[in-house]
């Protein structure tokens, strides 16, 4: 039994080791981190915590189109990008049902803005005006499309007087036969070419011109750079349009060839910023309007981590004291397991990272009694053992062998259920149940070491002691059996 002794022993200091880990990683701030190894690890709160925003954005194709799954996703990749942009930690975008896209902004400084951002779609394109000096404003028709494709809706083309350099075979003012709603409405202006698009940039970013004022810059990819180099070489001193949304920006007079960078001036300074983000992020593949919009103060957030924290301190006390009195030192054992897997799951929690909501502390502190229900198996086969006349030592081995099936088929049963809930939230954008399933999920993997591993070890150390080989200390009534030798009873 010399070499068991020292299993147990390697085991018992394993287990101090992921212990004090754990704890350090669940001290807050930095005193004890000389090598900041703690700089990005910490609680991650969610939106009803923290407080924050949180938006439903609705697709809203052309009338007559309909929105494929592709472009939903494409969509969404597109609106992640932007939220990125914005610096927001911790952000949730994600789609629900077949035609809207879930985002929630916790601790947002301005949410009408952000709102803003992620909802313009941000279309870019450098046409050729046809040799006009079209003036800022103008709504445009290209090639790609109209303003009915950028708005999802039926939309005029050019702005009355935009008509020289019309389209052979074009009437100016035309309007849609009756009769044919749904269809896409026939140009009533110039269509323009475009040279290059949004999806031809390399980057964007905010910068300022040669007098200092604020403008957006731009980089080509290398495809792009070579088309608009042969544009730009020639229509020398000629105007090109630069059109945002089907609406120009500006028409810059062409000075020299342009091979792969440039600016877009005339866009007010407050905007600078977030049409840098829309064009560097991409145009929406569609439409989106916002069909709901939540802000959840940080007060409420505040508040529910308070009570949330008396609910768990209340309901760990009152569970550990049920199992010191009902199983007296196996629940003594079981208190000092819970306690270590409380650790174990809060730093799980941040090194994960999960992102905690209110529904998510629910899910942990449920964990808690899970991991309980695995103790009251374990030793409730204990008494059994003990009362039908085994040792002690006996009694705790088969109280932990034949209790563990029923331990492991339940919780692995609660794992596929936790599972499956994480799914179905995710498919309906309720971050809500998300929460909720992964802190029980991580939970209920964690208390089968605690409660099997931990709570093992802990009383195998002891039983090297002569005093507990008294039934009493197991919660069983003491009997006329002699006691055993401790030698015998530890198998020397």
């Amino acid at each position: 039994m010399r070499g068991f002794r020292w299993n147990t022993w390697y085991t018992f200091a394993f287990i101090v080791v992921l212990t004090l880990a754990a704890a350090w990683v669940d001290i807050p701030g930095d005193r004890i981190d000389p090598f900041g190894w703690k700089q990005h690890v910490f609680v991650h709160q969610g939106l009803d915590l923290q407080g924050g925003l949180q938006v439903v954005l609705q697709a809203k194709p052309a009338p007559g189109q309909s929105v494929s799954s592709g472009t939903l996703q494409g969509t969404l990749t597109t609106i992640k990008r932007r939220v990125n942009g914005l610096g927001v930690s911790e952000p949730l975008v994600q789609t629900r049902g077949s035609n809207q896209i879930v985002v929630e902004l916790p601790g947002v400084d301005n949410p009408a803005n952000a709102v803003k951002v992620l909802q313009q779609t941000a279309l870019l394109e450098i046409i050729d005006p046809k040799g006009q000096q079209l003036a800022p404003g103008t709504v445009v028709t290209t090639n790609l499309g109209g303003p009915q494709d950028v708005n999802g809706a039926a939309t005029p083309g050019a702005t009355p007087g935009a008509t020289p350099g019309a389209t052979p075979g074009a009437t100016p003012g035309a309007t849609p036969a009756a009769g044919t709603t749904g269809a896409t409405p026939a140009p009533t202006g110039p269509v323009y070419q475009t040279i290059v698009t949004g999806a031809d940039l390399k980057d964007a970013f905010p910068t300022t011109d040669q007098i200092g004022q604020l403008v957006v810059g731009f980089t080509l990819k290398d495809s792009a750079a070579d088309k608009f180099y042969q544009f730009t070489s020639t229509h020398l001193y000629q105007p090109m349009s630069i059109v945002i949304d089907k609406t120009v920006i500006s028409s810059p007079t062409i000075q020299g060839a342009i091979r792969d960078s440039g600016q877009i001036s005339g866009v007010p300074a407050t905007q600078v910023n977030d049409l840098a983000l829309q064009l560097k992020s991409g145009a929406l593949a569609v439409p989106l309007e916002v069909v709901q919009s939540q802000v959840v103060g940080p007060t409420l957030g505040q508040d529910s981590i308070d009570k949330s924290i008396i609910a768990g301190i209340a309901g760990l006390a009152i569970v550990g004291l049920f199992m010191v009195l009902f199983y007296r030192l196996p629940g003594v054992m079981s208190v000092f397991a819970l306690l270590i897997y409380t650790a174990l799951v809060f730093a799980l929690f941040q090194l994960i990272p999960v992102t905690l909501t209110l529904a998510g502390i629910a899910g942990f502190i449920l964990s808690i009694g899970m991991a309980v229900d695995a103790n009251v198996l374990i030793f409730a086969r204990l008494k059994e053992e003990l009362r039908m006349g085994h040792p002690v030592r006996r009694a705790v081995d088969a109280g932990f062998d034949h209790a563990w099936p029923s331990i492991r088929d339940s919780n692995i049963s609660t794992m596929i259920t936790s599972a499956i809930l994480f799914w179905f939230g995710r498919y309906t954008g309720a971050s809500i149940i998300q929460g909720f399933a992964l802190t029980l999920f991580v939970g209920v993997s964690v208390s089968m070491f605690t409660a099997i591993t931990v709570t093992r070890t802990f009383l195998r150390l002891l039983l090297s002691q002569t005093w507990i080989h008294n039934h009493w200390w197991f919660g069983v009534e003491a009997t006329s059996m002699p006691l055993p030798n401790p030698r015998e009873a530890a198998g020397d």
